[in-house]
């Protein structure tokens, strides 16, 4: 497979088949969406040394590949009968935006981590994520937006769900201002890892929860390339 420049991925979505999916892996990885079609992704190794994860921000994609993965993703929504779309900063709110737009939605809620001067600190909680560990911020949500959510099924969407810590911290959130959404929505669900946090949020999450793709955590091998742990 051919090397990729660090700014040429994410930027194609690619007919079944184009390239092989499985095996093991160097500095790219292969996901397939339900359709087979195929999208080529960075490979981020984790501190540790040992174990790595296949990477998407969503924000650097190009358009083409952000309107399949909202439609994709908007699709997955249908059935939740979302009335209204909620999104995590950052690179959450790219996608939330273009979920609600395939939804037919005329707008979005965004939450953020920027206090404003009007905002409540009762309206907040801690936030943390995987790809900013060290940086303590709080997720915020503007209370003049509570009107948009009250008694409306609502879809949480962030771009991507890894360690759950962030889409706890939605959760949170909304329940604070008494919302319960209905739908979680992301573009790759990355590991297992955000299972367990999820649980102990509440049970009903993990069945409430659709993503357009997974990838696995990939463990390194003798010769230093990367392997998709043993089903």
């Amino acid at each position: 497979m051919t090397e990729l420049a660090t700014h040429e991925f994410w930027q194609e979505i690619h007919n079944p088949g184009t390239f092989p999916s499985g095996g093991d892996v160097s500095s790219c990885y292969v996901t397939e969406l339900e359709d087979g079609r195929q999208l080529r992704l960075p490979v981020r190794v984790l501190a540790d040394g040992q174990h790595a994860l296949a990477s998407l921000i969503i924000n650097q994609a190009s358009f083409a590949v952000l309107d399949v993965l909202a439609q994709s993703l908007a699709e997955k929504m249908e059935r939740f009968k979302v009335e209204v779309v909620a999104g995590l900063p950052t690179l959450g709110l790219t996608l939330a935006a273009a979920v609600a737009q395939k939804l037919g939605h005329t707008r979005y809620v965004p939450l953020g981590t920027s206090r404003k001067f009007w905002y409540r600190d009762d309206l907040s909680v801690a936030l943390s994520s995987i790809t900013t560990p060290t940086q303590q911020k709080r997720l915020y949500i503007d209370p003049r937006m509570l009107p948009l959510l009250e008694g409306r099924r609502v879809a949480l969407i962030d771009d991507v769900i890894s360690s759950g810590a962030s889409i706890a911290s939605g959760l949170q959130l909304l329940a604070g201002c008494g919302v319960e959404p209905v739908a979680i929505g992301a573009a790759m669900l990355q590991s297992q890892r955000w299972c367990e946090a999820l649980d102990t949020v509440g049970p009903q999450w993990r069945e409430r929860t659709a993503g357009v793709f997974s990838t696995p955590m990939l463990e390194i091998t003798e010769t230093g390339t990367w392997r998709r742990p043993a089903a």
